[in-house]
Formats: C-alpha cells, structure tokens, sequence
C-alpha cells in the first residue's frame, strides 16, 4: 500500500461521513459501481467498438459495453446509445462535432442564468470552434419560450441548446422541439435541438419529467449527478443515421481507448436505474429539496424555490454576503455546497452573489424530510449570524447526519 496517497483517501472518506455534501453536481455511488470503477476492466485495451476494435482480447469487454448500450437505451427509450465519452464535456464536444460545421451558430442560455462552460463560455473550446449567440431567462427567473423564439429569428442559429447547470424549474422540451420546427419551416432551414441533461438525468430516468430523447436530435449527458454512477458521459439520439456521425466524433475523432472498467460501471449504473427502487430514491431527492428550500424561504431567506434536485439562494440579498464568503462559511461547519451566479447577477464569478444547493448526495445516504428542513434552517443561521459558532454548527451537522449511511457502503439504492 502506498501510504502517502492511501492516507488521502481515508481523509476524504472521514471528510465526507463527517459533513454535509450539498454540491448539487456530486452523489454517492453504489458499492457495485465502485467496484466496477476499480475492476480488473482497466487493464484492458479496447480502442474502437464493440466487434470493431483494433486490439484482440476484447470479447468481455464488447460483452460489458453492449450491456451498458443497451441498458442506456432502455432506460432512456431511445435507439442510439455511446457510452464512451470519458465526461459530459467530451459528450458535448463530440456532439456539436456530428452536427456542426466549424464556425456555425449555437443559441443557447446566457450563461450566468445558468448555462455550463461548454455552452459558450470563452474559457470553454465551445466558443473557440463556433459562434455563440443566447438567450436570458425572463424576469422571473424561468425560462421564457417566447424569448427564445424571438431570439431564434434574430440570430438564425444551426442549433438550439437546452439543459442547464443552475437551472431549478421544470424544462418544456416539447415546447422547445415546437420552436426550432416552426422556425425550420417557415424558413426552410435546419437548425437542430440539443439537450445536455446532466443534472436532471436520473430525474428523467425515473420518468418524472419529460424525456429530451423524444424530442432533441442529440441529448449528452454526464453519469455521476443524480444517476448515481461513475464519473464519465453519455450520449443518446433517436436517429441512427446520427449515432454513425456521433460514433466517429467520439472514436477515433476526440478519443482514444476507451475507458472499459468506467462502461462497466455505468452498465452497473444504468442497471440500478431500471429498477423501481430508483424512482422512489428520486422522489426523496425531489421531496427533501424542496424541504430544504421551504425551511431557508420560512426563515426569510430569498430562495428560488424548485422542482428539481437543487434551488438558489440568493446570498448577497438574504445575507450581505458574496458566494464565496458564504460558501466558505458554510464549509467551516462541515457543509460543503458551491458559489454560484444567479439571474441578475452583478459580482464576478469568482465571488458571484449565490449558492446552489442540492439534495442528491444528502438523500443517497439517507437524509428525511425532517432531516432536509433542520438542513435549511442551519444553514440560515450560519449565514444571518456573523457571530455564529463554529463549534455549534459542527455539533448540529453531527447530530443530522447521525444515523446516515456511510459514504462508503452505500447499497444501489
């Protein structure tokens, strides 16, 4: 044992079985796909596709990976699945790959409404290899499907992105589907509709809100927020023919071996999500979210409300605190969340004026209803108090999570 670096892994375990994880974007695997993640699969070379690869020896691996592709496509009931994407941002940058010229336009939100690097940020190779225009969310903070019509036909894009990072309302996609085909007839153009469902993806494999795969050309995803599975990315398309263009982006465009112990876990993933335990996990998650939104707003906190896995609070109006001061306060107490920009937002992303919370990991370990609300009001009186004792707040984090699984042993669901 390397003991200089198993030393670390024993912190991180201690660090998270002692405190709260609220970061919306993280959860708690199985122990199944844990194993799968650290399986004897690493050990194997398999550039290509399952009955197409350019090494020998792969008859188990091909077996795992159209296990995975299957399971994928039933569990999202479409035709097309890659599961070999080794992130969300690499799903994303193979799909823009199958439907994008180099220096086409992409419509999409405007990112501090919510918005991922990838959809357009400068930092990101989005904005470096096509051109971004975007829509904002309206003044209420949701989506507004007027908007962005209008903002189709002042910029005439080639794609229409959905899926957010930050975004706590249920999305229309069929509404959306509605849009770019109105706009492509009445034009006679071919503009595409792409979904990244990242966040919302477990929600929508338990069948609690609508499915992006019936209407989008290409929905990516990553496989480690509310699905419960390892860190990687996904792809599906109802369009065969797509899934050729899609294929080539990933392998051998942007990709090299793929990484098969990770496919095997997200079979193990895909597999735990099929089984009827997984909407009832879900339906906690969505439960004790907004539990814990209700508690901050009855406490006088400005909070988005939800009807997903996470809300905003807004730190800077409820608190005179900036993002990253609140997060850190937070953080001294043992509850780890993220400074985040909100809709309106005036500070610059490094301090921003919100936080998001989400309720995913908490509810993998088995936080209650009750559990989420004394969640919301901890974390009002650690932000309202400036003289709030540190000491405390690890005391009330302790007695939460008392009875909680450990992060380390958690069963698929």
């Amino acid at each position: 044992m390397d003991k200089e670096v198993f030393q670390y892994f024993a912190l991180e375990a201690k660090r998270q079985n002692e405190g709260l994880e609220l970061i919306a974007s993280e959860n708690y695997p199985s122990i199944d796909v844990m194993a799968s993640c650290g399986s004897i699969m690493m050990a194997k070379y398999a550039e290509g596709y399952p009955g197409k690869r350019y090494y020998g020896g792969c008859v188990n691996v091909d077996a795992v990976e159209n296990l995975a592709i299957e399971r994928a496509k039933k569990l999202f009931e479409c035709k097309y699945a890659n599961v070999q994407p080794h992130s969300g941002s690499q799903a994303n940058f193979a799909a823009y790959k199958a439907l994008l010229n180099p220096g086409d336009k992409v419509l999409a939100l405007t990112l501090n409404d919510g918005g991922h690097l990838t959809h357009g940020s400068p930092v990101s190779f989005s904005s470096h290899d096509y051109e971004f225009a975007f829509y904002p969310l309206g003044e209420d903070g949701h989506l507004d499907y007027e908007i962005i019509a209008r903002r189709m036909e002042e910029e005439r894009p080639n794609l229409l992105l959905a899926g957010y990072s930050a975004y706590p309302y249920e999305i229309d996609f069929k509404r959306m589907r509605e849009i770019v085909d109105a706009y492509n007839q009445r034009h006679n153009a071919n503009c595409h509709f792409m979904v990244d469902m990242a966040h919302i993806a477990g929600i929508i494999a338990a069948k609690l809100t609508q499915n992006p795969c019936k209407y989008a050309d290409i929905v990516t995803s990553t496989t480690h927020k509310t699905l419960r599975g390892p860190r990687g990315g996904l792809i599906l398309s109802d369009d065969e023919e797509l899934g050729k263009k899609i294929n080539s982006a990933i392998f051998p465009y942007s990709q090299g071996g793929p990484l098969e112990h990770i496919i095997a876990a997200k079979a193990v993933c895909f597999g735990e999500a099929l089984q009827p335990s997984f909407r009832k996990y879900m339906e906690k998650v969505l439960e004790n979210t907004k539990a814990c939104n209700d508690a901050l707003a009855e406490k006088g906190a400005s909070v988005s409300g939800t009807d997903n896995h996470l809300f905003l609070i807004n730190v800077l109006s409820s608190f005179g605190l900036n993002g990253k001061e609140a997060q850190q306060r937070l953080e001294d107490i043992g509850i780890t969340t993220n400074k985040n920009m909100i809709h309106g937002d005036t500070l610059k992303p490094a301090y921003c004026s919100g936080l998001r919370i989400g309720l995913a990991a908490a509810t993998s370990r088995g936080c209650s209803k009750e559990d989420a609300k004394k969640i919301g009001y901890l974390i009002y009186d650690c932000l309202a108090n400036p003289n709030f004792d540190i000491e405390e707040g690890k005391r009330r984090v302790a007695t939460i999570i008392s009875r909680w699984k450990d992060v380390t042993s958690l069963q698929y669901c």
